[in-house]
């Protein structure tokens, strides 16, 4: 058996890049993520040289009209804009909201969709 002394001893030197880097090793060479290990190794592994979770930031986000706000014709011009549908089927889809505009945009895409339709009245949400 390993001596866990020595062990607890060597990942305590560990920068925390390199705990990162071992965490994603661990998580490849096992097939598990760190956050299942913790939530299975429970605080008493939380001691000085746990890896902390490497927690990945979102990179796809949804645009969800949410509603007209009243200016149904100005949203109706501003969804033909954005996504290039006719006018029957951008009035057919602002009529059905809560419904997705776009759908696996990056942030300064969907917060700039968000930000045009906002404009022209309508409420919509970023998923």
């Amino acid at each position: 058996m390993a001596d866990l002394n020595a062990l607890v001893e060597s990942l305590s030197a560990l920068t925390v890049l390199e705990a990162a880097e071992l965490s994603k090793m661990l998580e490849e060479k096992w097939g598990v993520s760190a956050a299942a290990a913790v939530a299975v190794a429970g605080p008493a592994a939380g001691g000085a040289g746990a890896a902390a979770p490497v927690v990945e930031e979102k990179t796809e986000f949804d645009v969800i009209l949410t509603g007209d706000g009243g200016k149904k014709i100005n949203v109706i011009k501003e969804v033909r804009a954005i996504t290039q549908l006719g006018l029957t089927e951008a009035k057919t889809l602002v009529e059905s909201a809560p419904k997705a505009i776009k759908e696996g945009v990056n942030k300064e895409e969907a917060e700039k969709i968000k930000a045009q339709l906002e404009a022209a009245g309508a409420t919509v949400e970023i998923k």
